[in-house]
């Protein structure tokens, strides 16, 4: 009957959507296991307990503990370690170069008073001339050392002032000797006028120039002293051979002062301009080499030294050079990475001596 057939139907479609929805819950049970562990994993983590994250204060360093670097550590002025800046070099010699600046004035001290007292004595043999050169050699060279060792003592001395001093002595005694040597024929006070320069030279270099002497003003005023040598031959050269005859005593006296002056003037260049060492030195190597060659290849064309054109060209071919490098050499094409790329345009060249 339809009745008992519908309410059949009726039942068994009841128990297939019971079914069904337990079907469905078992294949859902795993992905809720996993979006609970998602949901607590995304759960705010509290903070860490602030007491664990404090540091013990650590107990002050003491005078007896050694410090962690005691290669960075800087003596304190007060201790006498620090002068002029710099960290003395030992407990006796003040600076690197004080040894030399040393050695220097105690030797031409004892040079002086020998040859002073020799020259005075007519280096006779007798006694009272043995120890008048013995006492003059002894007093210089103990006068030299005991105020170039109180002066570097307070002073921190480099080794550029020391080997500069060196050369400017050389120079300054030259001067004086040609310098008196226009005015008097006496040995001894030539000997004398000769010393003082020296000293004169070797102490104006420490007093105007310092223990802290820059290099670049070194070289400049020694190069200056070179060329004044350099160029006071080929000036004399060109009148000599140009018809007026020198006498030797004009050109040994010429000579003496010529590099002196040269050093003057280019000490008084250092007070505006400030080249570079490498600048100085490349414009002594081409203005020498350029006017070396020049000098004997036009003696060989035109068949001799003794005519005033080689000298003239030399003149002329080593100051040209000397010029070009110091205006026209760019140093920065030296180091075309440190440029930076797409910046301005800027001025070609900036030279120190404009």
């Amino acid at each position: 009957m339809p009745p008992v057939f519908g309410q059949g139907v009726i039942r068994v479609s009841s128990l297939t959507r019971w079914l069904s929805l337990a079907v469905v819950l078992l294949l859902a049970a795993p992905g809720a296991a996993r979006a609970q562990e998602g949901y607590a994993s995304d759960a705010p983590v509290l903070p860490p307990d602030t007491a664990s994250l404090r540091t013990e204060p650590q107990a002050p360093l003491t005078q007896d503990e050694p410090l962690p670097h005691p290669a960075t550590a800087v003596p304190q002025s007060e201790d006498g370690a620090i002068l002029d800046g710099r960290v003395r070099y030992g407990a006796f010699l003040s600076g690197p170069g004080s040894l030399t600046f040393i050695m220097h004035h105690s030797l031409m001290g004892a040079l002086g008073g020998f040859f002073t007292q020799g020259i005075g004595k007519g280096f006779s043999f007798d006694r009272s001339s043995r120890e008048a050169m013995l006492a003059g050699t002894l007093i210089g060279a103990g006068l030299g050392f005991g105020a170039s060792a109180w002066w570097q003592f307070h002073n921190w001395v480099d080794r550029p002032m020391s080997y500069f001093g060196i050369a400017n002595s050389v120079i300054g005694g030259m001067f004086a000797a040609g310098f008196m040597d226009m005015l008097t024929r006496d040995q001894s006070l030539l000997t004398w006028s000769a010393l003082i320069g020296a000293e004169l030279g070797a102490w104006i270099t420490a007093g105007l120039g310092g223990g802290q002497l820059p290099l670049d003003d070194g070289l400049l005023i020694a190069s200056g002293g070179g060329w004044g040598l350099i160029y006071g031959a080929l000036l004399l050269a060109i009148v000599h051979f140009s018809g007026s005859k020198i006498e030797g005593k004009t050109w040994v006296d010429s000579l003496l002062i010529a590099p002196g002056i040269g050093a003057t003037a280019l000490a008084l260049a250092t007070m505006k301009y400030n080249p570079t060492p490498s600048q100085i030195m490349r414009a002594n190597l081409f203005g020498a080499g350029v006017g070396a060659v020049v000098l004997a290849l036009s003696a060989l064309v035109l068949g001799g030294f003794d005519q005033p054109t080689p000298y003239v060209l030399s003149f002329l071919g080593s100051a040209g050079a000397i010029t070009t490098v110091s205006l026209l050499w760019e140093e920065a094409a030296e180091r075309p990475n440190m440029a930076l790329s797409g910046s301005r345009r800027s001025k070609a060249y900036r030279c120190v001596w404009w």
